[in-house]
């Protein structure tokens, strides 16, 4: 055994020991468990966005505390409100055939739960899953991204201060991550690529243990015929460029009447001469994370290229830069399924735009290619909204807006299909990471034991007649 290996099973069993000490920490306990992590978080924004700037080559001070802060810090306060509510016993209608006993469904912490957090947004994809765990009265491992050592040294820092006998992090490459995953979990949650979830999961499944994937895909926009296109930009813009384009339901590609590409593509090299006019320089502009990233931008460029696709640039100064890995919008025309930008999804400041004559066109195409994360429709007709959510599937569905329905804390968040499986946000969360328990109560006065002992047949007619009776 490594010692990688014999560390994360020593680190496991010591939680495991903790959780059989106090298998349910009371509501209280688990109150003012989040409530001393918020106090910790809060205390700590400055040092997290000095530490999410350095992990990026630089990060707008707007991605690391609209993106990732304020959503944490929203997620844990939703959690502290609700769980009184959310943690009590659920009364269940016993029926006839139970009478005189009681049905309820208690929700019972699962054990040891373990998370892996990407690296895009290293506050909010790390701490939320592993908050609402906690609240459901777990003890947590959390496998943190090798790409963000500085934003992990602030939230050690923030985790021994306020939940250090609860929560574990982890820290490692790929290889101590595929050890990570095999650990006999209670459950397990991974935020990544659909590759490397196929790899969680098969892990898992050795353990049989259950796992939560939040994975990605192509999040593709409809624009419709009646759009106003100027506000469609922003929204486009908002969407591509918040985080460089680095979110897992960012938009990917888009389709827009053929008889409005023209205009789309003016409004939205105008939009970006206004507000990013000095292109890689300016300081609203959140870098790629890495060379390796950023070079795998650039490859998409140069292929749909090759394939004939015409690369749009909407400034005249440079839009890339390799030594500080930072890329600025390019827009794709001309677009074909042979393209690595169609196939692959992009996770940056790259927009592929696609023509359609007739709705339907976008429509079977999204249909016939993988579920997406997010479907967004940007337009007014609520027939063709309508039309549009009822024949698609999507982990998330949004009309008029862009990203934001991940920050709704009262709704879960998922993927469908090759995008994921499983939700957590909200109560969702809370259920997610705890067992519901069937539980039967019966008193002193249970006649029903007796008389089907006896298999009395009055019993078994009267039982029949109520359940079967057309």
């Amino acid at each position: 055994m490594s010692v990688e290996k014999q560390q994360l099973n020593e680190q496991f069993n010591e939680l495991k020991a903790q959780f059989s000490a106090q298998p349910y920490p009371d509501i209280k306990q688990r109150i003012r468990l989040l409530k001393q992590l918020k106090s910790q978080l809060i205390a700590a924004q400055d040092a997290l966005t000095d530490a999410c700037s350095k992990d990026f080559g630089y990060r707008t001070s707007f991605d690391t505390i609209l993106g990732d802060l304020l959503p944490t810090v929203k997620a844990i306060t939703d959690l502290i409100n609700h769980l009184p509510t959310w943690s009590r016993a659920s009364k269940r209608a016993a029926g006839i055939s139970l009478w005189p006993s009681k049905v309820l469904v208690n929700y019972q912490p699962k054990g040891v739960v373990g998370v892996v957090a990407p690296w895009n947004y290293p506050i909010q994809l790390a701490l939320i899953p592993v908050v609402t765990a906690l609240a459901a009265g777990n003890r947590v491992m959390l496998k943190l991204s090798e790409y963000t050592p500085h934003t992990n040294a602030v939230l050690q820092q923030i985790v021994a201060q306020s939940c250090a006998k609860d929560v574990t992090l982890v820290e490692g490459n790929s290889q101590l991550a595929a050890q990570f995953t095999s650990l006999p979990f209670a459950h397990l949650l991974f935020t990544g690529s659909t590759h490397v979830g196929k790899q969680v999961m098969s892990a898992a499944s050795k353990n049989l243990t259950p796992v939560t994937l939040e994975l990605g895909g192509k999040s593709p926009v409809i624009i419709l015929p009646d759009a106003n296109i100027k506000t469609v930009a922003k929204t486009l813009l908002f969407g591509k460029l918040t985080n460089a384009g680095q979110i897992c339901v960012a938009p990917d590609y888009v389709w827009v009447p053929e008889t409005m590409q023209h205009q789309l593509i003016q409004q939205l090299c105008e939009l970006y001469r206004k507000h990013f006019k000095q292109g890689v320089e300016a300081k609203n502009l959140t870098s790629i994370i890495s060379a390796q990233h950023y070079q795998r931008l650039c490859d998409y460029l140069h292929d749909a290229e090759n394939l004939g696709g015409q690369i749009i640039n909407p400034l005249t100064v440079t839009q890339q830069d390799a030594l500080k890995h930072r890329l600025g919008l390019h827009l794709i025309t001309n677009v074909n399924e042979q393209m690595k930008v169609m196939q692959e999804e992009i996770f940056g400041p790259v927009l592929p735009i696609l023509s359609y004559r007739e709705l339907g066109e976008a429509v079977n195409y999204i249909n016939d290619h993988a579920h997406p994360l997010a479907l967004y429709v940007l337009g007014h007709d609520r027939t063709n909204i309508e039309y549009i959510s009822q024949v698609t599937q999507s982990g998330t569905f949004a009309v008029n807006d862009m990203l934001m329905q991940v920050t709704a804390e009262q709704v879960p968040f998922g993927g469908i299909g090759e995008s994921g499986m499983g939700h957590y946000h909200g109560i969702e969360g809370f259920k997610t990471f705890s067992h519901a328990r069937n539980t039967l109560l019966s008193g002193k006065f249970n006649p029903r034991i007796g008389l089907l002992l006896k298999q009395y047949p009055l019993l078994v007619k009267l039982l029949t007649w109520w359940y079967l009776r057309k």
